[in-house]
């Protein structure tokens, strides 16, 4: 059975409808979370987030309530975003990245509509994961050493937004390409044709001036 790295951030909604759908991969690949910092991927890449352009922001939100709806997952969305996610990565990390854990830190945004600052809600959260001083966990040290690890990490593999699956050689962002890395790992042959290489190495045909 193939490992399929699984990139994600608590701040994109993107990655909470994706998190309800991964047991579609039983059978097909050992899914190893990965949480990273969405906000140093853009950094990175120079790109700004759907939620930093009014207009995308917009449609963005109106997509994921509709592929929600589409797709039969709850959802219900936070008082505002963007917001700091960091506590809820440092979070996954000190708790071993456990799914059952990652999907209520999900929900807990993108069901319930908390956010990691509405200290009630939180330390509820908390409790029901077995943590009584979430502040202490997520302040240790190796944990902040994992996540930039991690993020370093997708840096690398070549990943500049999430949700991002990445199987071998192959990469597969966003939810919308669930079924392709569905596909891929059932040995769909579209991913090692012609067509698909060429794709893949499309040169530029013009470059936009910087402002």
């Amino acid at each position: 059975m193939k490992n399929a790295h699984w990139y994600f951030d608590f701040v994109s909604p993107y990655c909470h409808l994706q998190s309800e759908v991964l047991g579609r991969f039983h059978g097909l690949a050992r899914i190893e979370p990965r949480p990273v910092l969405f906000a140093a991927l853009l950094d990175h890449h120079g790109q700004k987030g759907p939620a930093e352009i009014a207009p995308k922001k917009v449609q963005t939100f109106r997509e994921v309530v509709w592929l929600a709806h589409r797709h039969g997952i709850a959802l219900g969305l936070p008082e505002a975003h963007p917001f700091n996610p960091l506590p809820m990565l440092r979070l996954s990390i000190a708790l071993g990245n456990d799914p059952d854990a990652i999907r209520a830190l999900f929900r807990h945004v993108w069901v319930d509509g908390h956010l990691p600052t509405d200290e009630g809600p939180w330390s509820a959260l908390c409790r029901s994961l077995g943590v009584d001083d979430p502040a202490a966990q997520i302040a240790r040290p190796e944990v902040k050493e994992q996540l930039r690890r991690n993020t370093a990490s997708a840096i690398e593999a070549g990943v500049f937004g999430v949700p991002t699956l990445v199987v071998g050689e192959q990469s597969f962002w966003g939810f919308g390409m669930t079924d392709a890395a569905l596909d891929h790992l059932r040995g769909d042959p579209l991913f090692e044709s012609p067509l698909m290489r060429r794709a893949a190495a499309l040169p530029d045909g013009v470059h936009r001036p910087r402002s």
